[in-house]
C-alpha cells in the first residue's frame, strides 16, 4: 500500500464536485482535513486514481496526485496527526 496526496484547484465555482469526491473516496482510507487536499492509502499507481477522477473534472481544473511518505510536519488536529501516523508509511 502506499499513501498520495491529491491537491487540487477547482475553476468553475459552484459547480458540483461530489462525484470527483466519491471517485476520490473509492481510492481506499482516506483523509480530507484540508479544503482542496486529500490523502488516500491504497494498492493503486498514481495514473490508476487519475484515471478514475478525471472524468469527474472540468478540463480547466489542476489536480497534483503525488506519493507521500510519513517525513512531514506542519499545523494540524491532533486526530489528523494520528490518522497519518497510523496510515502513512515511513
Amino acid at each position: 500500500m502506499k499513501a498520495y496526496s491529491i491537491t487540487y484547484d477547482l475553476k468553475m465555482p459552484g459547480r458540483d464536485y461530489e462525484k470527483l469526491y466519491e471517485a476520490i473516496k473509492a481510492s481506499g482510507k482516506w483523509w480530507h482535513y484540508l479544503e482542496s487536499t486529500w490523502l488516500v492509502v491504497s494498492n493503486e499507481t498514481s495514473q490508476q486514481i487519475w484515471n478514475r477522477i478525471a472524468p469527474t473534472i472540468d478540463k480547466n481544473d489542476f489536480v497534483l496526485i503525488i506519493e507521500v511518505r510519513r517525513n512531514c510536519f506542519g499545523w494540524l488536529p491532533n486526530d489528523a496527526w494520528d490518522w497519518i501516523t497510523t496510515n502513512v508509511p515511513d
